[in-house]
């Protein structure tokens, strides 16, 4: 946990710093380098043939839609197949202010910043611009990922020219940073307090309870984009429903697991058994792997009821596991391709997190990588095994009250070396893009619909949309 205040300078961005050590020196796997350079109209006529149903204008429009909220988010994507061997990318969730940059090789071997500069100079800085700013200086403000975090700031330091705040702001640590009238002033033991125009946020954990989801300062992206999908996947799945359902005529859609919504805990067992004793429990507002559970036998379904929770919604998803144990549910039966077997015979269960960001020009990739369960995928399970080791594949590592650790091991760089191993092509990183736009597009429309004429923050409709006074109690207005 990081409780000092820095101040960044131009010049203070040290590579070493920023990524890990793995990624420093990796070499980028030639198709990775290709996909990132592929314009927008490559990319859909490339995907417009493949898919001669999608209406190509409506996919141009979308992929230069230029959000109002959501300006830079992470889709998490499983790469899936059917019985019938119809590949798919399918989006688990949506993160705001999501994790990468400290996993991604360069691109060229000149490419010192790699993705912070790309999101710094065309989305952070633009976001700036045409916005009625208050006085003040430039921040990033952290309760995680210091690595990021940290890059951010002497990145965005050495575009501008300007200092920049490093502010620590935990849930039970905010000495250094408050709002007023909607203003975030930074505390400066040399100079009092100073006012923030605008500032990049990495805070993660229930960001609504320390920032108002509407401020004078810009933050990038604001608390609304969390409340609105970006941290909370029980109004994402509603977002991402309204915005399939606008989107219908054009060809496209978010493929997203079936989910079920706004239920009690009371209520888990009989979804469970809907989906054939196969399932995912998720508390709708965590993250970094937290609060998800993998229900594969009734004793993983008895441990998860026997604990108490600190929200009262859940929402319910199909399972994909295994082609001989996987849910049963209305959008298919789907089971991990999984990674190309060791020489073991060994397949693992590895998603894909693909970064974008919203500049002037439409949505661009900044960054990728891939993660891998810890246990092989097996084609039978035993009974009473623990499922989550096998479909598991956040890196995260909770050790304490904001303390966070990282499981390096089962990183999977875009790399010379691991990429083969994904066993994906150009065409499936695509579909990756495009479903990460669509579903942060969905988000931010989502955002727009919960702001009323008058600038507004619509809060009687938020709670109609996620009715949880647990949750509601919490958020800052």
């Amino acid at each position: 946990m990081r409780t000092e205040l820095e101040i960044r300078k131009p010049g203070d961005f040290e590579p070493e710093n920023h990524f890990y050590p793995k990624a420093l020196n990796s070499q980028i796997h030639p198709l990775i380098s290709f996909f990132f350079n592929l314009s927008h109209k490559q990319l859909i006529s490339r995907y417009v043939h493949l898919n001669p149903t999608v209406d190509e204008k409506s996919l141009k429009d979308l992929l230069e839609y230029k959000s109002k909220h959501f300006f830079w988010g992470g889709a998490d994507l499983f790469y899936v197949t059917t019985e019938k061997g119809n590949r798919k990318m399918v989006v688990l969730e949506t993160n705001s202010c999501p994790s990468g940059q400290k996993s991604m090789p360069a691109l060229t071997d000149s490419d010192e910043f790699r993705g912070y500069k790309s999101l710094v100079e065309n989305s952070f800085i633009p976001a700036m611009k045409g916005r009625r700013l208050p006085e003040g200086k430039l921040a990033v403000i952290f309760d995680k990922n210091y690595l990021e975090a940290s890059g951010y700031a002497s990145t965005i330091a050495e575009l501008t020219g300007e200092e920049v705040y490093l502010i620590p702001y935990y849930t039970n640590f905010q000495d250094y940073a408050y709002f007023e009238d909607g203003i975030l002033f930074v505390k400066d033991p040399a100079k009092g307090a100073v006012p923030i125009r605008a500032a990049l946020r990495y805070v993660t954990q229930k960001p609504w309870n320390r920032i108002p989801v509407q401020t004078k300062t810009l933050i990038y992206n604001s608390t609304l984009v969390c409340l609105s999908g970006g941290r909370n996947k029980l109004v994402a799945s509603k977002a991402y429903d309204l915005f399939n359902s606008e989107i219908h005529e054009s060809g496209l859609k978010i493929i997203t697991p079936e989910t079920i919504r706004d239920v009690s805990k009371l209520e888990i067992p009989l979804w469970v058994k809907k989906f054939g004793g196969y399932a995912v429990i998720k508390n709708p507002y965590s993250n970094a792997g937290q609060g998800v559970y993998t229900v594969t036998s009734q004793k993983e379904l008895d441990d998860f009821m026997s604990r108490d929770y600190p929200y009262d919604q859940f929402i319910v998803q199909s399972l994909i596991g295994h082609y001989n144990w996987t849910s049963n549910s209305a959008t298919g039966h789907f089971y991990h391709i999984g990674t190309v077997p060791n020489k073991k015979g060994h397949s693992y269960v590895a998603d894909l997190r693909m970064m974008v960001v919203s500049t002037p020009q439409g949505f661009k990739p900044v960054a990728l990588y891939a993660r891998k369960a810890a246990s092989p995928l097996e084609d039978h399970l035993e009974k009473g095994e623990d499922s989550w080791s096998i479909l598991g594949t956040n890196l995260s590592v909770k050790k304490g009250e904001n303390d966070w650790d990282s499981d390096t091991s089962r990183l999977m760089l875009l790399d010379r070396k691991d990429f083969n191993t994904l066993g994906l092509g150009v065409d499936d990183l695509i579909e990756a893009f495009i479903q990460a736009t669509l579903s942060i597009i969905a988000i931010d429309k989502m955002c727009v619909g919960l702001i009323n004429q008058k600038g507004k923050f619509r809060k009687k409709l938020f709670s109609s949309l996620d009715n949880d006074d647990s949750l509601m109690s919490e958020i800052m207005i």
